[in-house]
C-alpha cells in the first residue's frame, strides 16, 4: 500500500483557486447589495429565500438548517433577529412539539421582493456575463456533481437530524 500522500495536480490547483477567488469575490458583492437594499446578512437571505420558495412559506428549522448548511443554533438566532424585525415567524410545529416551524410574513416577502432585482443583477453582471450558456450549463452540472459529493459526506450542519 503506497502511504506517499496524494498532490494536487497544476490544473486542479488552478480550479481550487479559481474557485475560492470567484466564490469570495461574489460573495462580497451579494452581501453588500444584501445589506444595502434589505439590511439583511447572507444566511438572513438564504433563510427568507428558501422560505419564501417553500410550500405555504414554512419549514422546519432543522430543515432550513441543514439546507443552508449553517449550525442549528446560528440558525435559531439568525430566525430571531429576522422575527424581531417582522420577517418570519417562529412557532411550535403542529406535527412535532420538538420542532420549530418558521413562516415567512408578509414583510419578509417584501424584503425579497426588495432585494431580489439587485441580487439578480449582482449574480448577472459579475458572475454569469462572462460565461456562455453551455459554460452555465457546465457550471451548474459540475458544481451540482461536486455538491452531490459533499452532501454524501457532509459537516454535522448540513446533515439531516434523524427523525425518531
Amino acid at each position: 500500500m503506497d502511504d506517499t500522500p496524494r498532490t494536487l495536480t497544476a490544473t486542479e490547483l488552478q480550479a481550487y483557486f479559481a474557485f475560492t477567488e470567484v466564490g469570495s469575490l461574489l460573495r462580497h458583492a451579494v452581501e453588500q447589495q444584501l445589506r444595502d437594499v434589505g439590511g439583511l446578512k447572507y444566511v438572513q437571505f438564504q433563510l427568507l429565500a428558501r422560505l419564501g420558495d417553500a410550500p405555504a412559506g414554512q419549514q422546519r428549522m432543522t430543515d432550513l438548517a441543514d439546507g443552508v448548511v449553517y449550525s442549528r443554533s446560528g440558525l435559531t438566532y439568525q430566525a430571531q433577529v429576522l422575527e424581531q424585525r417582522g420577517l418570519v415567524t417562529r412557532a411550535p410545529s403542529p406535527d412535532d412539539e420538538r420542532s420549530t416551524v418558521v413562516t415567512i410574513t408578509d414583510d419578509g416577502r417584501a424584503v425579497l421582493a426588495a432585494v431580489f432585482p439587485g441580487h439578480v443583477e449582482a449574480l448577472q453582471q459579475l458572475l454569469f456575463a462572462s460565461l456562455s450558456d453551455a459554460d452555465v450549463d457546465d457550471l451548474a452540472r459540475i458544481l451540482g456533481r461536486a455538491a452531490e459529493h459533499l452532501r454524501a459526506n457532509p459537516p454535522r450542519s448540513a446533515t439531516p437530524r434523524r427523525r425518531g
